[in-house]
């Protein structure tokens, strides 16, 4: 009995000796580790540091002597400019004489260019070739010049083989057209900038100060390891892990071999300068430090060594269970970040398929208003084919803006941002609108549009006049645009009955039309889903109407469903409660008669030339007449200096410089004159949603025009305003 309690007494002596043993070598090996660590992160920061500094040094040195080749450049281009003026009133240019330039100005070559970027006349003095040129010169930038004589454009291009050309162009003074001058540096010049980034790192040993690299776009430009430059940043393994931790200045382990290394990268403007070593080299002192545990260790507790394979088998079993419980969190994490990486890959393709189709339908109207233009350009003496194409810009522009609020409009249904008005409205005066809309575009289209049993029993009720035309329109809208020729749209109301205040409404809307197949009905309400892949070419559609519709419907707590059968049509089933309201008294009418604004003094504050500069011409097409500020201040300080009565109505800009419409609005009620708060102003803004409506009036301005301009609306606001 007394053995087994020695032996157990023992024991626990024995295992007391070893958790102390053990503690002091792990309070050891900590501190060592993290004196280790910290010595190492300070070295190698202060070297990159130093080496940033440096390198920084260099690059001013090299944007300095860019920018004043390109000054030269341009001082070059604008002599010969006027040189050229010159010579055109004496004599032709001739390659001699842009010869003897380029002589002169130490210039490798010149190109003379039509208005159309074409070269006339060129001379080159080595193996550049003028396309070589002009293929890398942004075009659109280029073209510029020959309009606009002020400016100049210039440029550094990077050749393939290491060298650069400097580039500089201006409008010819004496005829449309373009002098472009260039000066063509060797590789061999260009190299030198590049041995003086590594004679930066001359000095720097792998042995004693590790690796030292310089990196620019992605690709190693300096090391001290002669054998990484020219690669790329992520083809080194130690580079890339450095990378992902994504902070400066920060050691960082990578474990992708058997012995780790260190670093750490500090960002300068457009590059990056890593510096790594192994651990071997960082933790040099650690294997001294810890043999001196050791030994004291061993000298504490010699005894306990024949103890220690007990010991150590105790450990192994708990390095295996600690394994598995690793295993088992890594397991865990890993399946979390594959879903994570499955929601981001969801993320970009929908992204990535969103900007595809809307370059596709942004570029399509665009390319027909550019092309158009051009045509009309060259046919300005025919002008039935200008008229015509103008009408076709119109159309297209048309169909850019529709594109636009749907994109808009989707986005705020997405973020239920959009508010679902709720006003009085007549739901019979509304179906006779849209039945209007409807019958005059079936019979443009070829299609006979019937109007079958409407029961509304109850016409006035509360709901959105907006948002209910909307739904409507893009259902009939499609019915017309996908129907057959010769075919049919029908339409049906049905009332389902009153409950609590509550009126519902079933409309039945079918078509002869192509139809939907099965696959296609089950995404029809996805933004961008068409049932074909030439949809957008053939029918001219943004694949967002039904999922608009909706979601209107489903903000409305109405419900849509669709019945197609490919080749023979569709219908459409939309049911929608309301709350009934009382009759209205009185119905507001709307203005009688011609709305005319000849002679009226009106005060237009617009920042942009070119959309003042459309209202100008429409305004005083009308026989208006108009004064043009370009902020609001500039608008606030003309009315307070002019006498009462000199302006009869403001048509405010939102957004300018100095002070926006807004607050000009408010400056002008806050003048201490008798007009300061009877004149009309007017909102002529792109800020199109009912946010923005909502602060006009709430900033005291009278309506709220959106552009694109509308000079009917416009004399209507302006006339009505003016009335009261």
């Amino acid at each position: 009995m007394k053995n087994k309690q020695h032996n157990l007494d023992r024991n626990n002596f024995i295992l007391a000796e070893i958790l102390v043993g053990l503690l002091l070598f792990f309070v050891v090996l900590v501190i060592t580790v993290k004196a280790d660590l910290s010595s190492a992160e300070t070295r190698l920061s202060d070297m990159v540091t130093y080496i940033k500094e440096q390198y920084n040094n260099n690059m001013k040195l090299d944007i300095a002597s860019e920018s004043k080749s390109l000054m030269r450049m341009i001082q070059s281009v604008e002599v010969l400019s006027q040189q050229i003026q010159q010579e055109e009133k004496t004599s032709d240019i001739t390659e001699e004489l842009l010869e003897n330039y380029c002589t002169i100005s130490y210039l490798t070559g010149v190109l003379i260019l039509d208005e159309n970027g074409q070269v006339q006349e060129k001379y080159c003095s080595d193996e550049v070739q003028a396309e070589e040129i002009l293929s890398q010169t942004d075009q659109d930038v280029l073209l510029d010049v020959v309009d606009f004589h002020e400016k100049t454009y210039s440029v550094r291009m990077e050749c393939e083989d290491g060298s650069y050309i400097d580039i500089a162009a201006n409008g010819r003074q004496d005829k449309p057209g373009i002098v472009l001058v260039y000066y063509h540096t060797p590789e061999r010049y260009t190299s030198i900038f590049n041995h003086s980034i590594n004679s930066l790192l001359t000095g720097y040993s792998l042995e004693h100060n590790g690796t030292i690299v310089i990196s620019e776009n992605n690709q190693i430009v300096a090391s001290n390891d002669k054998g990484l430059i020219g690669a790329k940043t992520e083809d080194i393994q130690e580079l890339k892990c450095i990378n992902e931790s994504a902070v400066e200045k920060q050691l960082v382990r990578t474990d992708y071999q058997m012995i780790p290394d260190y670093g750490l990268m500090e960002k300068g403007r457009d590059y990056y300068v890593y510096a790594y070593m192994s651990a071997d080299k960082i933790f040099a002192k650690t294997p001294r430090n810890m043999l001196y545990t050791v030994f004291i260790y061993l000298v504490i507790v010699g005894f306990m060594h024949a103890l220690r394979w007990r010991m150590l088998q105790g450990h192994q079993k708990e390095q295996m269970r600690l394994q598995k419980e690793y295993t088992k969190n890594l397991e865990s994490k890993n399946l979390e970040l594959r879903e994570a990486v499955f929601q981001a890959q969801k993320a970009n393709a929908a992204k990535s398929s969103f900007l595809s189709r809307m370059s596709h339908d942004i570029r399509t109207p665009l390319n027909g208003i550019i092309g158009l233009i051009k045509i009309n350009e060259t046919h300005m003496d025919d002008r039935e084919l200008v008229k015509t194409n103008q009408d076709k810009m119109l159309v297209s522009a048309d169909h850019l803006l529709s594109l636009i609020n749907d994109v808009l409009q989707m986005s705020k249904l997405e973020d239920e941002n959009i508010e679902i008005s709720h006003e009085p409205i007549d739901l019979g005066e509304i179906s006779r609108e849209v039945g209007t809309i409807i019958s005059g575009r079936t019979a443009e289209a070829g299609i006979a549009f019937e109007i079958g049993k409407q029961e509304l029993p109850v016409s006035y009720v509360y709901g959105s006049p907006l948002h209910i035309r909307q739904i409507f329109l893009n259902i009939y809208g499609n019915c017309i645009k996908y129907n057959k020729p010769h075919g049919k749209v029908t339409t049906t109301l049905k009332c389902l009955g009153e409950k609590n205040g509550i009126v519902t409404y079933r409309w039945t809307i079918s078509d002869t039309g192509i139809g939907m197949s099965e696959e296609f009905l089950k995404h029809i309400f996805e933004p961008f889903v068409q049932e074909h892949s030439d949809a957008r070419t053939v029918y001219s559609g943004t694949g967002l109407g039904m999922s608009i519709v909706k979601k209107i419907i489903d903000r409305m707590n109405g419900t849509i469903v669709v019945i197609s059968k490919e080749g023979e049509g569709s219908t459409f089933v939309i049911t929608l409660p309301f709350e009934i309201a009382e009759k209205p008294e009185e119905i507001p009418a709307e203005m009688d008669g011609e709305v005319n604004i000849a002679g009226l003094h009106l005060l237009l504050a617009e920042d942009n030339e070119l959309n003042a500069e459309i209202a100008r011409t429409l305004l005083e097409d009308e026989g208006a007449i108009t004064t043009i500020v370009n902020d609001g201040q500039q608008a606030v300080d003309i009315f307070s200096r002019n006498k009462p009565g000199t302006f009869d109505a403001i048509l405010m800009d939102i957004m300018m410089p100095e002070m926006d419409g807004l607050s000009a609005t408010k400056a002008i009620h806050a003048l201490d004159r008798e007009d300061a708060g009877t004149i009309p102003i007017i909102a002529m803004t792109a800020n199109a949603f009912d946010e923005d409506e909502k602060k006009c009036m709430e900033a005291g301005m009278n309506a709220h025009l959106v552009k694109p301009l509308d000079i009917q609306k416009m004399k209507e606001a302006v006339c009505r305003y003016l009335n009261k």
